[in-house]
């Protein structure tokens, strides 16, 4: 019997999913989860001539070509590590692990360094999309050392999706945690996004008194050009359908309003102040999801304060729907923005070299934010390689001004009828303090030379002053 090319371990339904179009692609992979009733059903749904399956861990060590490919798809934290040290007495010499979780960078450092010791090969694998795109068209992020991911190239190129020029959505960038890194902060982008988009739903319901269906409508026709995305295609979706226990209303009006973070967004966050480069959108969504499992706390607080009342004059609706689409499309612009500018400061300090352009293309196509304007970023990038921010190239300029006064009608409407803004004022705030020439930052400089000697510098001398009392 000819021995399979990978072995996957983990088989919820993305996984299952990806282990499926690995076995379509007509790679002989062998699956394996810890209940065996899972296993199973997976054989008894699925099952095809490229799909192999056990109960046992030991009996397919000799079932795999070598060097052994082994997909490891459990949660992050201590199932990743469980795994491993269950696998490691059945493996030999240049074995590749591949972790295709969202794991920590640093906890994927951590295992690199362990498993290189027992000359076992670690490489880490970020995969996103949703179930059908695991099955499909999965946006494919592969890093750390550059032998063993030749190893694997063909079969993540394999079942990688297409960008919008049909090149595959699947490439290598750079050695160690790179790519670890990179997909964590492409979770952070999706919190963000999810955020924006929230807050626009907020002020169309609130101060327009929009239905769901109107709402719907209104980003079907946002996502058929500029805005074209795939979280404005499901969310024009989600908001359309009705509810299954009363056809006649929308299941958005009786969802809950409290939405659980994950911790790929706070870890994200936490990078800002590790490496002092913002990225306000992104805390600011996290931290949004943080007071929406408030639910008691808030409704206690809105009794007392009754907020969320409409006290300011309306700009009239089709207006606001053109500003709404404008500033919906700079805001996207607006979270990249961030986001490039910290891979870049992380690149920096560690040594990468990181092809922002390769990074957008991948993904246009297979990920939760693939979007049409990822293929105009692509472009920027490709012909703009030197530089400090993005706010300094010419396309990235003309964008912000063409569309930056309507942003600040959107944020003064909301601020003025008490609708919550965190994400999208959190932008503007950003923009405000990158691009001003004098900060108040002379004034705080000042103070804490006053009460700690902490020092400051002259802006018209060189060298560092105390001023004595």
């Amino acid at each position: 019997m000819k021995k399979a090319n990978i072995w996957l371990i983990g088989l919820a339904v993305m996984w299952a999913n990806l282990a499926r179009n690995i076995a379509k692609n007509w790679y002989k992979t062998i699956v394996y989860n810890r209940t065996e009733s899972v296993t199973k059903q997976f054989v008894s749904d699925f099952w095809n001539e490229n799909l192999i399956w056990s109960y046992d861990l030991k009996q397919f060590v000799d079932s795999i070509e070598t060097p052994r490919k082994i997909i490891i798809m459990v949660k992050a934290w201590n199932p990743v590590d469980a795994v491993i040290e269950n696998l490691l007495p059945l493996l030999e010499k240049d074995d590749i692990i591949i972790d295709c979780w969202n794991s920590y960078y640093k906890d994927t450092q951590k295992r690199y360094e362990q498993l290189k010791q027992k000359s076992i090969r670690f490489v880490w694998c970020g995969v996103s999309g949703w179930e059908e795109w695991a099955l499909n068209w999965p946006s494919i992020m592969p890093g750390w050392d550059r032998e063993s991911y030749e190893q694997i190239r063909d079969i993540l190129h394999a079942i990688s999706a297409n960008d919008f020029s049909w090149k595959k959505c699947e490439t290598y960038i750079w050695e160690n945690w790179a790519w670890h890194y990179i997909k964590m902060v492409h979770n952070g982008i999706e919190y963000a996004i999810m955020q924006m988009i929230a807050e626009w739903y907020d002020s169309l319901r609130k101060l327009y008194k929009l239905n769901p269906k109107e709402i719907s409508e209104i980003f079907k026709k946002y996502n058929d050009w500029k805005l074209n995305s795939y979280l404005i295609e499901i969310t024009y979706k989600v908001l359309a359908k009705k509810d299954s226990f009363d056809e006649n209303k929308y299941l958005i009006d009786y969802i809950l309003d409290k939405a659980w973070a994950k911790w790929t967004g706070k870890w994200t966050s936490i990078e800002w102040f590790d490496r002092a480069e913002s990225v306000s959108t992104i805390w600011e969504a996290t931290f949004a999801r943080d007071i929406s499992e408030k639910k008691q706390l808030r409704e206690k607080l809105s009794n007392i304060y009754n907020t969320a009342n409409t006290s300011s004059e309306l700009i009239e609706l089709q207006e606001y729907l053109k500003i709404l689409e404008n500033t919906l499309y700079i805001w996207m612009i607006f979270a990249y923005a961030q986001w490039y500018a910290l891979i870049k400061e992380t690149a920096q300090n560690e040594n990468w070299h990181i092809n922002l352009s390769e990074i957008s293309r991948i993904w246009q196509w297979g990920c939760i934010i693939r979007a049409k304007l990822l293929e105009f970023l692509t472009d920027v990038f490709k012909s703009n390689t030197d530089f400090e921010h993005i706010f300094e190239l010419t396309d990235i300029k003309n964008e912000i001004q063409n569309w930056l006064n309507d942003y600040k009608k959107h944020i003064k409407q909301n601020m003025l009828n008490e609708i919550s803004s965190l994400s999208l004022s959190a932008w503007l705030n950003y923009f405000y303090a990158i691009t001003q020439k004098q900060s108040s930052a002379n004034l705080i400089q000042w103070l804490r030379d006053y009460f700690w000697a902490h020092t400051y510098e002259r802006t018209d001398k060189q060298w560092t002053f105390h001023t004595e009392w």
